[in-house]
């Protein structure tokens, strides 16, 4: 599990983490559970997505789906 791993990081850095995350995943086959508000870098990460507003969940399913989703573009995304 990794909670915020990006929390408090220059932008470079995040990306770093992100690519270690992606290694680990693809060339060891972690499974990893990714606790993380940067929406964009996790739902692009993830197979699957919970998302969670103050505490519940307000949606999930496949990854690519939600950052496909108009609603999740507009409310998390910014667009």
């Amino acid at each position: 599990m990794l909670d915020e791993p990006s929390l408090g990081l220059m932008p470079k850095l995040v990306t770093q983490v992100f690519e270690v995350i992606e290694r680990l995943r693809d060339e060891e086959g972690l499974t990893i559970l990714l606790v993380e508000q940067n929406v964009y870098n996790a739902l692009e990460l993830s197979d699957r997505a919970y998302v969670l507003q103050n505490g519940r969940m307000v949606t999930e399913g496949k990854a690519q789906e939600l950052l496909e989703s108009d609603v999740i573009r507009k409310a998390y995304l910014g667009m």
